[in-house]
């Protein structure tokens, strides 16, 4: 990432563009609950994926006067963005947050990007792969794991799929970089 960025930098949303007149933005965020975008009065930006005109000249730092939820959305007043054009103008660009910034997170609850990466075993010790990503189901998440057989670009079909409850999950050790879960490695 740019070094502008703090090294723990999470993307949590995107502008969706100006909100009123008065330099207001609106922002997606990726969490149902964005808390995130609410811990800490600093967002970082980077342009979209695909960089336009408009969003390659977007300030690197926003430094948030007040933001809340509408809808679905989150829509902030930024300081030093005061008319409509300079907030159009940040259409597209990426938020991220420093990791650091996030609100504590409960006994046995987790941020998905602590998550990712770790290594997942059963309680044989079998290695069962890396969670990739998780998928939202509504009642529950599930953990998307690389086998450790499979190199390569990861298909669909190769994944393997642990739903991320107690039943299931035995522990999670976030500094020895480990998931135990109650599972057959040949499931």
């Amino acid at each position: 990432m740019d070094s502008g960025l703090p090294e723990d930098a999470i993307e949590v949303g995107r502008v969706l563009g100006a909100w009123g007149v008065k330099g207001w933005i609106k922002v997606q965020p990726y969490a149902d609950d964005p808390q995130a975008l609410f811990s800490t009065k600093r967002w970082y930006l980077q342009p979209p994926e695909s960089v336009g005109p408009k969003a390659a000249a977007a300030p690197q730092v926003l430094r948030v006067i007040q933001a809340r939820e509408q809808g679905d959305d989150i829509v902030a007043g930024i300081h030093d963005l005061d008319d409509r054009d300079a907030a159009q103008a940040l259409r597209g660009c990426r938020v991220f947050v420093p990791r650091s910034s996030f609100p504590t997170a409960a006994d046995d609850e987790y941020y998905w990007v602590d998550l990712i990466g770790l290594s997942v075993v059963n309680r044989q010790g079998e290695g069962l792969g890396t969670v990739v990503g998780l998928i939202e189901t509504g009642p529950q998440c599930v953990l998307r794991l690389r086998p450790l057989e499979i190199e390569g670009p990861l298909k669909p079909a190769d994944e393997r799929l642990i739903p991320f409850v107690g039943a299931f999950v035995d522990r999670v050790d976030l500094a020895g970089q480990t998931i135990t879960v109650d599972w057959s490695a040949q499931d």
